[in-house]
């Protein structure tokens, strides 16, 4: 019999510690699919973060070395500089790239680091409890903002895949979402796509994914995937923001 699914080489036969419905597996195989699929396993440094995906070398197979929080784009630059040869990427979540890690992704964005940044959206702080992040939606509840984000009080959610975007620096930045068979699918090309952009020189990437969180969202899973779709892709909308089209080489 012919077999038409498996485990990805580069994912690790390792179970998940991830709570039920998160989005954060499903990432993880898309990515290693993509691995696997342009043949870089053996090429491929991977910069896991601080959050809920903070093991994440316990399932990818492939090089990995850890970031301090905020730091994965700083620490994938230095890698990147260093062996320029190798696919690099940073996983980030909300919270570690769009609070803490702010300037570190800002000026690498900037400054074209040809790196590939996987940007991980759920609205909260997944591992410390569900607080209130800079992507948190106005009117959301938290732990930290039981009445729900106040603009006033707490500013307004963060979109960093349009700021990044303005800047020239930026080659290709996509959002997507993992909440459906369909949006997988679309989330997968784009990360391909962003693989194959920083492999041509085309300098920074990122895919933001929107990403569901049943636990710290106080939902089942079934309606957790529909908020993203619902309310969540109001905020965020999803869509390719900016691309270049033109690899490094190109443009000089």
């Amino acid at each position: 019999m012919k077999k038409v699914f498996s485990r990805p080489r580069s994912l690790k036969s390792t179970p998940f510690h991830y709570c039920a419905g998160c989005g954060h597996s499903i990432i993880h195989r898309v990515i290693c699919e993509v691995i696997d699929e342009l043949g870089i396993r053996g090429n491929t440094i991977g910069v896991p973060p601080a959050g809920c995906a903070v093991v994440a070398y316990n399932y990818f197979d492939v090089d990995m070395l850890e970031a301090p929080h905020g730091r994965g784009c700083a620490v994938a630059t230095g890698i990147k500089r260093t062996l320029p040869d190798r696919v690099v990427f940073s996983y980030q979540g909300d919270g570690d790239l769009a609070a803490i890690g702010t300037a570190e992704t800002f000026h690498a964005a900037n400054r074209g680091e040809n790196i590939t940044v996987l940007f991980i959206n759920n609205a909260v702080y997944g591992m410390t409890g569900g607080q209130m992040a800079p992507t948190t939606l106005l009117g959301q509840t938290s732990t930290t903002s039981p009445p729900g984000r106040n603009a006033i009080l707490d500013g307004h959610p963060i979109r960093m895949s349009e700021i990044l975007a303005n800047l020239e620096g930026t080659a290709y930045i996509e959002r997507v979402a993992v909440n459906s068979a369909q949006n997988i699918l679309r989330a997968k090309k784009a990360v391909k796509k962003a693989f194959q952009y920083q492999i041509d020189g085309a300098g920074f990437n990122m895919i933001e994914v929107l990403s569901q969180c049943p636990t710290n969202w106080k939902m089942n899973t079934v309606d957790a995937c529909r908020w993203v779709d619902e309310v969540m892709s109001k905020t965020f909308p999803i869509g390719v923001i900016k691309d270049t089209g033109k690899g490094r080489k190109d443009a000089d």
